[in-house]
């Protein structure tokens, strides 16, 4: 029996593991990757020299011998916003438990990012990426063998993209202030020229207010263009965001300006994340599915991964409305 402390200071190999085990290198390996009929005998044999000389698999050498590397890459503008945060950590977690590692890259919204990062995680030859992040141009997102899923983007004509039911969550959003009394109904969204189901919140906000005979009003969130709404519309009174970063920044605003809410001015923002609802319990929002998106999102890229094509390109899950203080 061989000394374990000898080769503390050596890197250890397969062939260290098979003269412990007394067995072949091949034998060592059908045991470590699962593969053929081995004796319940041996494979403790083995599996005991492994421990015993703290031996660790070449994880590269494995992937080329299988041909995968269990690594699924992530690309998102940021995690430091709430919603992205808790899709990220449910989309790590759940390909944890399916034997899968994430690289996570965070664009920042930045096309030279993003084409950067979706370049880099093909040179590492992950199986396959997740993305939220999306700038027109990447023509690299078209590559046919390339396993890829959106989350609220669309990224190519031929890649399935997971979301919430964004038209029905503007409904929910404006109909509920709408049925609250309000008439001069304000919304605020992200850029339009981003090709996201995102954009149907504003949609259905513009059908919503039409079919009740009120006018629509949107607004391009950036800059100064909070303090600008409330300059130009001081009878406005209600509020739809399109998510609840912007609905909070609303709310702040109007404080600043000693408008009550929800007596002057209601307000509705949009995805519903445990940090967010944690510190503004008050806020009334549409919540967004976070962990069926992700887990759908992980099942339909490993089908993929393994070969296989779904005929459904878009995949809508319901959405709910959490009525709270201001409203």
């Amino acid at each position: 029996m061989s000394n374990p402390n000898e080769s503390l200071n050596q890197k250890v190999k397969l062939d260290d593991v098979a003269t412990e085990a007394g067995v072949s290198k091949t034998t060592v390996s059908r045991v470590l990757n699962n593969r053929g009929y081995i004796s319940e005998k041996t494979r403790k044999k083995v599996h005991e020299a492994v421990e015993l000389l703290n031996y660790h698999p070449n994880e590269i050498a494995r992937s080329l011998f299988i041909n995968k590397t269990f690594i699924i890459g992530l690309i998102f503008p940021t995690t430091s916003n709430p919603f992205y945060g808790q899709l990220i950590f449910h989309l790590e977690n759940t390909c944890e438990s399916l034997g899968y590692k994430v690289l996570l890259c965070n664009s920042q919204g930045r096309e030279d990012k993003e084409k950067s990062y979706l370049e880099m995680l093909q040179r590492h030859q992950v199986d396959g990426i997740i993305a939220g992040s999306h700038n027109r141009g990447i023509l690299e997102y078209d590559n046919p063998n390339l396993p890829l899923v959106g989350i609220d983007r669309y990224l190519s004509k031929n890649t399935p993209v997971v979301s919430g039911d964004n038209y029905d969550g503007g409904k929910k959003a404006t109909q509920l202030l709408i049925d609250k009394g309000c008439k001069k109904i304000i919304h605020i969204n992200g850029s339009p020229s981003l090709e996201t189901p995102a954009n149907l919140r504003r949609e259905a906000y513009e059908d919503t207010m039409r079919e009740n005979q009120y006018l629509p009003q949107s607004y391009i969130m950036g800059g100064n263009v909070i303090e600008t709404i409330f300059d130009e519309n001081l009878n406005m009174d209600g509020i739809f965001a399109s998510d609840d970063l912007i609905a909070s920044s609303v709310i702040k605003e109007a404080k600043k300006r000693n408008i009550n809410i929800p007596g002057d001015l209601k307000v509705v923002g949009y995805d519903g994340s445990e940090v967010t609802r944690m510190l503004l319990p008050e806020l009334t929002t549409i919540q967004q599915p976070v962990k069926e998106i992700a887990e759908l999102a992980v099942e339909l890229l490993l089908k993929q991964i393994n070969g296989e094509r779904e005929s459904e390109m878009e995949w809508k899950l319901p959405v709910k409305l959490i009525e709270s203080e201001t409203t």
